[in-house]
This record gives structure tokens, C-alpha cells and sequence, in this order.
């Protein structure tokens, strides 16, 4: 599997039979950025966006399983795999990911709402994707990547009362990545030099994941470029949270044995703000895609089902 993927052939199971899913890669111009997408299957849109440190192979087994069904796209996001990797941390802002999945749907789904899944800050991205365009989805499943306008709420409301305070202190403590990620030149010091060639051993030891192709050999510079993620949102949000909301059909899974994001956090963080929401609890680590992709293969494609029945 070449770093970014590209063009190819997976093995796909449907049911009891077999079939082979041919992949399709094409370039699409993002907001000031090269972005590499990858096709498979037929039928409704379901786009698939993947968090940090990965590329789209975060999803090769999920989009292999819902390709027998809908056609699957999934893209590296600036930064990461075969996509433009720009410097500097104002490049990664929300305003630009957002723009960047608005290029992918004009190109892929111009005149129809796609069903959009996202991990990690796949996820966190998404949410601010339905919630600044709604029209252009026709669900949305969240994985292990809260809102963080969602999260700097439920942390106020936690600190005023006593098990809301316990709560706030075991996610943070979850957390302390993100206050080292805002350190200058020592996080990308670490990936580049330390960390990227002890990812895929350490992700094995921690989480059970054992993937063809993951993680990806462009790792180190993919996790150098994309602590600009954390430099360029945290902070601001956490201060002065938005009421950012949507009417989006949306599904939380909410991974229970997840090292990053606390149950607690998954499940309640966006209650207030999503008009029609729908929590499913997995048991799984965080990169759920990878241990348990025929589960979250099954739980998109229920969410598009049920939504599909909902729609008159």
C-alpha cells in the first residue's frame, strides 16, 4: 500500500460473498491545496474523513464493507498522505478545513447531501462542517472527535457542581497532549525524530491494531504538519465557546475504552446542540476504524438507513 494510496484493488466481503472494490484516485483543488481522493462503490455519497496522525487508509477497512452498498469517498486532509502539506500554523484553521471538505463536495457530490462520517479530527472538523453547511449532509456519524465549542460548554457546566468537576478532571487529564502540542519546534522534533518510527509497535501494544498499511510512511511529517491542528483551534474555543449547532441527522459512537476522548465527553458534549442526535456506545479503544471496522461499517450504514426511513 503506497503511502497516500492511490489506485488499486481491495478485497471487499459483503454478507457471504466476495467481491473486489476498485479504488479510484483523482486530485481536487481545496482552498489553496492539492487534495488526493479516493473512490469506491456505488450508490449514495458517504464521505469519510480521518483524523490525526493518519491519512484516508485510517478507513480503508470500514469503506471496503459500506463500498457494497454506497459509493465511499475519503480524502487526506491537508497535511497529511499524498495531499499539500502547507507550513505554518494558520494553515490548518478551521475556515481552511472546512473549505477544503466544501472543494471535495463540489467535486464528488455537487448536487446532492452526502452521508459524512469523521474520526478524531475528522470528526472535530465535521462538526463544524454541519454546522455551517447542514444542507450539503444527509447524516452525519461522529467518532472519538467532539465539537470543541461542545466541550468548552460541557467543561463550564461541569466545574459547577462536584461530579461535573470529577468528570472535567479525568478528561483532562486525557488531554495533556494537547498543551504539550502547543510547545514551538519540540513536538515536530519528537514525531520526526522519536515518535513516527514507535507508532505503529506502540498503537499494536495499546490498542490491538494490527493494519496492512497503517500507519502510513509519511507518518512523520504528517504528525510534524498536523500539530498545527491543535496550535491554530484549541485554544481560542476553549475561552469563548460558540453556540454552534445543527440539524444534521447525527450519530455519536462513543468508543468506552477511548485513551483521548472520555465517554462522559462523547455521549453528553453535544445533547444541547444537535436537534437530532443518537448515542451508540461501542466497546473499543480510540481508533475504533482500525480494531473493529465491520461494528462502525454497520453503524454508519444503520444510521443511513434509519434516516432514510425518516425522510418523507
Amino acid at each position: 500500500m503506497t503511502p497516500g494510496g492511490g489506485d488499486g484493488i481491495f478485497d471487499a466481503v459483503s454478507n457471504d460473498a466476495e467481491l473486489q472494490a476498485v479504488v479510484t484516485e483523482r486530485r481536487v483543488r481545496g482552498d489553496g491545496v492539492d487534495l488526493a481522493v479516493f473512490e469506491r462503490g456505488q450508490g449514495p455519497t458517504v464521505l469519510l474523513v480521518h483524523g490525526f496522525p493518519d491519512t484516508h487508509a485510517v478507513w480503508n477497512a470500514v469503506a471496503e464493507r459500506l463500498a457494497t452498498r454506497f459509493r465511499v469517498v475519503a480524502y487526506d486532509v491537508r497535511g497529511a498522505g499524498a495531499s499539500s502539506r502547507p507550513a505554518g500554523r494558520d494553515a490548518y484553521r478551521f475556515e481552511h478545513l472546512v473549505a477544503d471538505m466544501r472543494a471535495v463536495l463540489d467535486a464528488v457530490s455537487p448536487g446532492a447531501p452526502v452521508h459524512l462520517a469523521g474520526h478524531d479530527w475528522g470528526s472535530i472538523q465535521s462538526w463544524e462542517a454541519v454546522s455551517s453547511m447542514p444542507e450539503r449532509f444527509a447524516s452525519f456519524t461522529s467518532i472519538s472527535g467532539p465539537c470543541l465549542d461542545h466541550v468548552a460548554h460541557w467543561m463550564q457546566a461541569g466545574l459547577r457542581r462536584p461530579a461535573g468537576m470529577r468528570a472535567v478532571a479525568r478528561q483532562l487529564a486525557h488531554s495533556w497532549y494537547i498543551a504539550a502540542f502547543q510547545l514551538p519546534v519540540l513536538p515536530e522534533l519528537v514525531w520526526r525524530h522519536a515518535l513516527a518510527r514507535r507508532w505503529g509497535g506502540l498503537l499494536e501494544r495499546t490498542e490491538g491494531v494490527l493494519e496492512d498499511g497503517h500507519p502510513a510512511p509519511t507518518l512523520a511529517e504528517d504528525a510534524a504538519a498536523g500539530v498545527n491542528l491543535y496550535r491554530a483551534n484549541m485554544l481560542g474555543r476553549g475561552r469563548t465557546p460558540g453556540d454552534r449547532r445543527t440539524n444534521v441527522p447525527t450519530q455519536v459512537v462513543v468508543a468506552t475504552g477511548d485513551t483521548f476522548v472520555t465517554p462522559g465527553l462523547a455521549a453528553e458534549a453535544a445533547r444541547p446542540f444537535a436537534d437530532r442526535l443518537q448515542v451508540r456506545p461501542v466497546r473499543a479503544p480510540h481508533w475504533v476504524p482500525l480494531t473493529q471496522p465491520g461494528e462502525i461499517a454497520r453503524l454508519i450504514g444503520e444510521h443511513i438507513a434509519q434516516v432514510g426511513r425518516a425522510t418523507p
